[in-house]
């Protein structure tokens, strides 16, 4: 199976490709992140986010796509904005038939580290670890988005179910 996981956001979305066995051996096809310019008007700025994610699925042909769901913190405006991305987002595997998965940041952290409230560095370690990737990707939004293309493979195994 093929998952393209992504970690919404206006400036920046992460976004991390894995292929994953029945036994749940995990391999990198790629990741990155999807940038747009703060100079650009918000709906540009959307445009842009869904052509970059429907130009991945082209490129990449995953089987799903797994997106971390929004976490309201203290900042109202940002949230809102984070969720005008995930909407495009999700548009573009729509619109290309996947099927999409939604995460807490904690069902990720918890998949990933074994804590549900493990610190950001942590999360990037153990995509490292799980990975075999030489360096913790940069920025964080990749390794975040690996760790939820990470918990989607974990899911697909049952682990949810065990909660």
């Amino acid at each position: 199976m093929i998952i393209l996981g992504i970690d919404p956001g206006t400036a920046i979305s992460g976004f991390g490709v894995i292929q994953t066995d029945r036994r749940g051996k995990l391999k990198v096809l790629g990741y990155g992140a999807i940038r747009t310019s703060a100079k650009l008007s918000m709906d540009r700025r959307l445009v842009q986010i869904h052509d970059s994610v429907q130009h991945l699925i082209d490129e990449y042909s995953p089987d799903c796509m797994a997106i971390e769901e929004l976490f309201f913190n203290r900042n109202v405006s940002t949230a809102l904005t984070v969720g005008q991305a995930r909407g495009v987002i999700i548009l573009a595997a729509a619109k290309r038939g996947l099927p999409v998965a939604e995460y807490t940041p904690l069902q990720v952290k918890q998949s990933v580290t074994g804590v549900g409230r493990a610190p950001k560095e942590q999360v990037g370690y153990m995509v490292r670890l799980l990975l075999g990737l030489e360096k913790i990707p940069q920025p964080d939004d990749v390794a975040d988005a690996l760790a939820v293309g990470i918990c989607h493979a974990h899911n697909g195994l049952g682990w949810r179910e065990h909660l």
